[in-house]
């Protein structure tokens, strides 16, 4: 948010001087009208960055104030022409807002400010003029469009003012999204809204394909061999969503994984902002059909056939789904606490199951294992330990550069399983990338010399 906006120029008498400010006050006191604030910055400090040296003219400038709670955004021009005093016109609009923003799309409001009213000036002398003649002429004066430029900004993202018949100030604020992260083959990219809602007939034909696979289930490769598209087109098309925050990249969900509690576990624990109770409507398995549901398929049933045990067998479902779902366990916010905390790096989620059953607790039955994993992750809670395998035969050949490949029938294969064999490679991707499970992965590496492969989480 824009906290003030102000047009500085440079007077051969008496320096920098700021000429208009909105709101008034902002950067320097006002003799006018007392204002009600102090100023946001001190202006006899940061006044020589306002007005700089000739080497800073024409370059976008960033200066924080002493105490770091704001930043001002300016861009310094210079017009030489002979009809000025010394030879040239110096001036800068500038910005000032909070130093913890992001400052990328206030740059280029400040250069489109800077170039827009330079040119104004190359072509009446709008600026030099001080307002002398804006009334003759039809011209808002400076002050007016500081004030509607920084309003508009601030409560509609952009503005467009006319300043006379022949110029108009048009800028938009555009938001800034960083570059997105690499899509890879073993990545599962989640939805964060509904995708298939927002679609459009005008969209990427790829990005209509792929939208409804896209579940949170399945990984890249395979989104992309049920939408019969090409990989590296699908990776680019998530790239699109995931650069506007629509989608997440996850890892993919084994019950041979391993995860592990991350500190966020004590905001779960404390049920901080109701944690605990959002993961519970997340991830707890209803015991039996819902009520609503059962109530839309008794509606349903006369209208679609004849049935003489629809009325009978309607009333006795109804009743004993009722007296299932008072009989069936819930699942308590101490016992979601306990399932979560059991979570640790040496225990894969089938023995983490197999734990909690043996102490009594079906978690399959009352707990989709999937979404508490995924909640847990998303949320900052746990975190994926992957798994990887060096090869100190495959670090040798690294070291000295040879290549030896040993002799056999599977020797083409041990040698493609090596390449991943450097500790830089988790299984993720050598089940992606080689379309082999867990358990044959784990074979073949038991294939190679005694002593040779070491497989180590992390």
């Amino acid at each position: 948010m824009i906290q003030g906006i102000f047009y500085a120029r440079f007077l051969p008498q008496e320096g920098t001087k700021i000429v208009a400010q909105s709101p008034p006050g902002c950067i320097v006191a006002t003799t006018s009208a007392p204002h009600l604030k102090p100023p946001l910055v001190d202006f006899d400090i940061v006044q020589e960055y306002i007005i700089p040296r000739k080497a800073f003219f024409n370059r976008f400038m960033t200066v924080n104030s002493p105490d770091n709670k704001y930043s001002i955004l300016g861009y310094p021009v210079s017009i030489p022409n002979e009809r000025y005093h010394r030879n040239e016109f110096i001036f800068n609009f500038g910005l000032v807002v909070e130093s913890d923003v992001d400052q990328v799309p206030y740059e280029r409001l400040v250069r489109r400010l800077a170039v827009t009213f330079a040119e104004m000036e190359r072509q009446n002398g709008y600026l030099s003029s001080d307002g002398r003649h804006a009334k003759d002429d039809g011209r808002r004066p400076i002050e007016s469009l500081l004030e509607i430029v920084k309003e508009d900004l601030n409560n509609y993202g952009e503005c467009m003012i006319p300043v006379d018949d022949a110029n108009t100030i048009n800028m938009k604020l555009f938001p800034y999204h960083p570059p997105p992260a690499p899509v890879r083959g073993w990545h599962v990219p989640v939805p964060k809204m509904k995708l298939a809602d927002i679609v459009d007939p005008t969209w990427d034909l790829t990005l209509q394909k792929i939208i409804p696979h896209v579940d949170g289930v399945n990984d890249v490769r395979r989104i992309a061999w049920l939408a019969d598209v090409s990989l590296p087109l699908t990776q680019i098309a998530l790239q699109h969503l995931l650069y506007y925050d629509t989608v997440l990249l996850l890892d993919m969900f084994f019950f041979g994984s391993c995860y592990a509690p991350r500190p966020g576990i004590h905001d779960f624990i404390a049920n901080r902002d109701g944690l605990v109770d959002e993961c519970a409507g997340y991830v707890c398995i209803n015991p039996a059909v819902p009520g609503s549901n059962t109530n839309e398929s008794t509606t349903a049933t006369p209208s679609e056939s004849g049935d003489k045990r629809k009325d009978a067998g309607t009333a006795d479902a109804v009743a004993s789904l009722k007296q299932q779902q008072q009989q069936q366990q819930q699942v308590s916010n101490y016992q979601l606490i306990k399932l979560v905390t059991t979570f640790c790096a040496g225990r894969s989620v089938m023995e983490w199951i197999k734990l909690h059953q043996d102490a009594g607790f079906d978690v399959l039955r009352h707990v989709d294992v999937r979404r508490l994993v995924q909640f847990g992750v998303i949320k900052g809670l746990l975190y994926r330990v992957h798994k990887y395998v060096v090869s100190k035969q495959y670090l040798e050949v690294l070291a000295t550069g040879r290549r030896t490949i040993r002799g056999g029938d599977d020797a083409e294969d041990e040698t493609t399983l090596l390449r991943y064999a450097d500790g830089c490679h988790s299984f993720d991707q050598i089940i992606t990338e080689l379309n082999m499970t867990d358990g044959e992965i784990m074979k073949k590496l038991r294939s190679l010399e005694p002593g040779d492969r070491t497989v180590f989480y992390r």
